[in-house]
């Protein structure tokens, strides 16, 4: 973190306590704008402007008024100009001390960079052809006790840009736009969920019983109960799946989740996630729903399919998103890439050798069970080639123990993920609906736990009973948001699209609040 200017603090503590003596509020509760910056820029563009003499000879009744942060501001004698910043861009204004007056002007001395002000007034064009505000009226509304990063070399360090983000968004216009673009996206793929009749509910943060993707826990405590439960791993898949049982036919929630996991530029332990669940489909319903909301989304928010990229490499690719895209069976895949046909094994033993057979390495492997050393196979070997658009189907049975058994092959099941530029975007399939069935397969996971594998399912009784009062067919989805906004806006890291991602405590504030504590634990010992 850099070092605060104490000398430029306590001149900005000064000014707050000149404000007050005379009479000023530096935080105001509220300020009527009539205009935000985008807004008053094209009335000027749309409306003939008067210029600065014939304002000041008799300024106008009809006022613009603006409010944002200030960014910048320069004085030239009688003549002063500033930028103000709001959520719609920026735009100039100007302070003239002939039409302020002196004791007014002089005002405009209690102001700092980073201040949030309200400015009315007229607009005019500059002689550079700039639409400026001509202020009348300034309206102190917070006062800033520290400055913004300077303009020109803003914020550079990423850890910087990560715990002040506030500071990224003000200072860096592309940063700010990419989050605009993810809650556009959200709320767009909102949409299309209801215009195609699905209803948007609610599932836990809490359970019982961790399932729903093979994946690491956070445990917690619930004191009230006594007992240890789970931060969710998905988006609610069981729970979504026994409001079907319920008469809920399609339904999708926008979650956030959690695994106790690694963190690399593809994965972060909190994320964001959609899963939808469609009664009466299957997996080849859901893929054509995923080609036509993938359209919808993408032409509603850049006008285009097709959106450039940087490969593995650090190149730039052009992705195009236009339906259909191609179906790669995932044993086929991983047969091509590694000459291993994984279906020939049933157990995680027997599988392994024949990986070291053929010296590929992978990390941790002998904990893994049959399921998840397949997967980290595939990862290995297939996945980070899939750059285009493609659908990977098909996934042997034993790596999908909620997934329905494909009918002409026993050992496969009806699964999809959408691959683009090696990251998986899309997890889907014909859900397991026969209880029976999915009993052994929780079994086996329960198996796979007790042997090591610590991201293998629990076993979920009452999901059971709900099963055993009859569930339609369906087929359920999941898509992670994070990670596709920072594949649509090109960006690196995943932390790059995560508003505020979640950061080690800085040592000296840990400190900080340590030492606080302890003052006031000193305290109230001593009033005892």
């Amino acid at each position: 973190m850099p070092e605060l200017d104490t000398n430029e603090y306590h001149v900005r503590l000064q000014k707050i306590r000149d404000l007050r003596e005379a009479g000023t509020i530096p935080y105001a509760d509220r300020y009527d704008r009539t205009h935000t910056s985008k807004q008053a820029l094209e009335f000027g563009e749309k409306n003939t402007v008067r210029e600065i003499p014939d304002i000041v000879k008799s300024p106008s009744k009809e006022l613009i008024k603006l409010c944002g942060r200030v960014v910048s501001f320069r004085g030239h004698g009688k003549l002063s100009f500033g930028h103000l910043q709001d959520l719609d861009g920026r735009i100039q204004i100007c302070f003239m001390e002939d039409l302020l007056g002196a004791d007014t002007y002089k005002f405009l001395r209690k102001l700092d960079m980073a201040d949030f002000v309200g400015v009315e007034g007229e607009l005019f064009r500059t002689k550079h052809g700039e639409i400026t505000l001509l202020v009348y009226k300034t309206t102190i509304l917070s006062k800033a006790l520290r400055p913004l990063p300077e303009k020109w070399h803003g914020l550079k360090d990423q850890e910087q840009i990560y715990r002040q983000r506030y500071l990224d968004t003000v200072m860096n216009r592309d940063s700010l736009e990419r989050f605009k673009f993810r809650f556009d996206l959200l709320k767009a793929l909102r949409e299309f969920y209801w215009e195609k009749g699905f209803t948007e509910i609610e599932t836990p943060v809490l359970e019982n019983v961790s399932s729903g993707a093979a994946a690491k826990p956070f445990i917690t405590h619930h004191n009230a109960l006594d007992i240890d439960m789970y931060l969710r791993i998905a988006a609610g898949e069981l729970w979504q799946k026994m409001a079907i049982v319920g008469g809920f036919e399609k339904t999708f929630e926008v979650a956030r989740c959690f695994r106790n996991e690694g963190i690399d530029p593809s994965h972060l332990q909190e994320f964001t996630m959609i899963e939808h669940y469609a009664s009466y489909w299957d997996y080849e319903d859901n893929m054509k729903f995923t080609e036509e909301m993938f359209e919808y989304m993408l032409k509603k928010l850049i006008g285009t399919t097709k959106v450039m990229i940087k490969d593995r490499e650090g190149n730039e690719v052009e992705i195009d998103f236009k339906a259909p895209w191609p179906r790669k069976r995932y044993t086929d895949l991983i047969e091509e890439d590694s000459e291993i046909d994984v279906l020939k094994y049933d157990n995680a033993d027997d599988l392994l050798k024949e990986i070291k057979a053929k010296k590929i390495q992978i990390d941790d492997a002998e904990t893994l069970g049959y399921g998840n050393l397949v997967d980290s196979l595939y990862k290995k070997v297939t996945r980070p080639k899939l750059i285009q658009p493609t659908f990977v189907i098909q996934h042997p049975l034993l790596t999908k123990p909620l997934a329905r058994k494909n009918d002409k092959d026993s050992r496969l099941c009806d699964t999809f993920q959408l691959l683009v530029n090696g990251w998986e975007i899309v997890n889907a399939y014909s859900e397991l609906v026969d209880p029976v069935d999915q009993r052994e397969r929780f079994e086996a996971q329960s198996k796979a736990k007790a042997e090591g594998d610590e991201e293998a399912m629990m076993i979920n009784e009452e999901y059971l009973v709900a099963m055993e009062h009859g569930m339609p067919c369906m087929s359920g989805w999941g898509m992670g948001i994070d990670r596709l906004v920072t594949l649509l806006t090109n960006q690196d890291n995943v932390k790059d699209c995560v508003l505020f991602p979640l950061m080690r405590p800085l040592e000296e504030y840990t400190k900080k609040q340590e030492k606080m504590m302890e003052k006031f634990a000193k305290k109230a010992k001593k009033s005892k």
